[in-house]
């Protein structure tokens, strides 16, 4: 096993694949934090089908480069999300479902009626659950997922006390003169770039997973917000590698393996938490 490891490792775009994951997982877990306390996580399943539908229509047109129509199409619908959320008429959890139900719904349509690939159905569950994509990265997408990825984090670390505001007390935080309204709108868009980025590691049915479980896990340890913050980031990170290890060496989807170790990272915290609980 360790042989066969070390084959993989050999590779370059293994190791690519590897530096991706890691920027991923790390993304996604400091946005997760914050979107579980702000009780909006299932944002993160909505923007998923939304790429996905963004994805289908890139494949209908034939486009070379997918991200440069996924990602924008992804980060205009977060902020519609956003706004439409802040609707008296069209409460958050119902513009979530209404996007993420009729994007998904129409990706699918547009993508039987004009199919261009002999194996429709294998393409779909490839892009809804994640497949071996992540291990055939070319070095201008490794390029584009780097960049962005430092761009999401360094955002992250600059304005981590205003997000820090806004997740707990919105109220609070404009009184004291944050404006509120735009740091949701760069939480909004920074979860659109993860989300699109996310989508060649797990699938965009998956994606949630590397957003919500991290963060549970930590919150069932420690209580501070930056201690939760810190533990989520090292082990998703942890997680993601782990899963991309047993999914080399017992050929298991990628995707379904990394959020797998995922589960068993909160079952494992979630034991802990319950036990040191029952000590003290």
């Amino acid at each position: 096993m360790l042989e066969k490891l070390i084959l993989y490792l050999s590779h370059p775009i293994v190791r690519y694949a590897l530096i991706v994951s890691v920027l991923i997982a790390l993304c996604a877990a400091l946005l997760g934090v914050t979107l579980v306390l702000k009780r909006y996580s299932y944002i993160g399943d909505g923007l998923s089908h939304v790429a996905f539908g963004a994805l289908a229509i890139a494949t209908v047109l034939n486009l070379s480069n997918e991200m440069m129509l996924v990602l924008p199409v992804t980060v205009l619908c977060a902020i519609l999300l956003l706004k439409s959320g802040q609707n008296a008429k069209i409460k958050g959890d119902a513009a979530i479902a209404m996007f993420s139900v009729g994007a998904l719904a129409l990706g699918y349509l547009l993508m039987n009626i004009f199919s261009t690939s002999s194996n429709l159905t294998g393409d779909v569950c490839s892009t809804l659950f994640g497949s071996t994509s992540i291990l055939t990265l070319s070095l201008k997408d490794v390029i584009i997922c780097v960049v962005l990825s430092l761009i999401v984090i360094a955002l992250y670390v600059v304005f981590y006390h205003k997000i820090f505001l806004v997740t707990f007390d919105e109220n609070y935080a404009r009184a004291s003169g944050v404006k509120v309204d735009n740091y949701n709108m760069l939480i909004a868009v920074i979860t659109a770039v993860i989300i699109v980025l996310a989508m060649n590691l797990v699938g965009s049915l998956l994606i949630s997973a590397l957003v919500i479980f991290p963060a549970l896990s930590a919150m069932r340890i420690f209580h501070s917000f930056m201690k939760v913050t810190v533990f989520s980031a090292i082990l998703s990170v942890i997680c993601t590698l782990l899963g991309i290890f047993v999914s080399i060496l017992s050929g298991t989807p990628v995707g379904s393996t990394i959020v797998a170790a995922d589960i068993l990272a909160f079952a494992l915290c979630y034991l802990f938490g319950a036990v040191r609980a029952r000590v003290a």
